[in-house]
């Protein structure tokens, strides 16, 4: 595996021949944006229509959030974050996959969570607590976020106080998908958590390898070819 460090790699202009340059206008502010692979407006409209989807922002309020997001690119098995490092970014996908998982001392992993286009990464309680991560994330695949960091999102927590209510919103569906998921892990049989996946997300077998999608199910990669080659919804 590559460290983040070496191998991932800002959006810059002078490292592409085919970036554009936009102008993003609020009263009398300018921001220049570069992009290239995905037009960084765009980008930012896949970013409200998400955002707007848990809690309604003022358009003010939306402006200055725009502001805060970069582009970021990474190559294939990059290591975004690693266990004992303080997450310093949250990430918006726009390509590729990520995992992010736990590394027993025996050297066995446990796969914890996938994000693609279009949600967020990132080592969430990490971010929220700023305190040391329990786990690695890694990209599967080449990948390409806008990101911003904690400090820029803590301003504005602090500046429009109805973030803070699209935090909490956000931070409770996520914690209702992770009680249900407990349910999953400790209660369904193989075949159960198998057939909760593909109805929940059919994609993801043919985005993520399989043996990782085993680990995620906690059950084993044999285990996980029978199934699929046996259960239909």
């Amino acid at each position: 595996m590559s460290t983040h460090n070496s191998s991932a790699q800002e959006c810059d202009a002078t490292m592409y021949n085919s970036i554009k340059t936009v102008g993003y206008k609020r009263k009398n502010i300018k921001l220049l944006i570069t992009f290239e692979s995905m037009d960084f407006l765009s980008a930012l409209e896949q970013l409200k229509k998400i955002m707007f989807a848990i809690h309604p922002l003022s358009e003010n309020e939306w402006d200055d959030f725009a502001l805060i997001w970069q582009p970021y690119e990474a190559k294939r098995k990059t290591i975004l974050t690693k266990t004992g490092e303080t997450e310093r970014y949250l990430y918006f996908v726009l390509d590729g996959v990520q995992r992010g998982f736990f590394l027993h001392d025996d050297g066995r992993e446990a796969t914890i969570v996938f994000t693609y286009p279009f949600s967020f990464s990132g080592i969430a309680d990490s971010f929220l607590t700023q305190t040391p991560s329990k786990f690695f994330l890694e990209t599967l695949t080449t990948s390409s976020f806008i990101r911003t960091e904690y400090k820029q999102l803590n301003e504005l927590l602090l500046r429009h106080h109805n973030f803070q209510t699209c935090i909490f919103k956000a931070i409770s569906h996520t914690f209702a998908g992770v009680l249900e998921r407990q349910i999953e892990i400790q209660c369904f049989s193989a075949e159960e958590k198998f057939k909760a996946l593909l109805k929940r997300s059919p994609h993801v077998l043919h985005l993520i390898p399989h043996k990782y999608l085993a680990s995620y199910l906690g059950i084993d990669a044999t285990t996980f070819s029978k199934l699929l080659g046996t259960v239909r919804l």
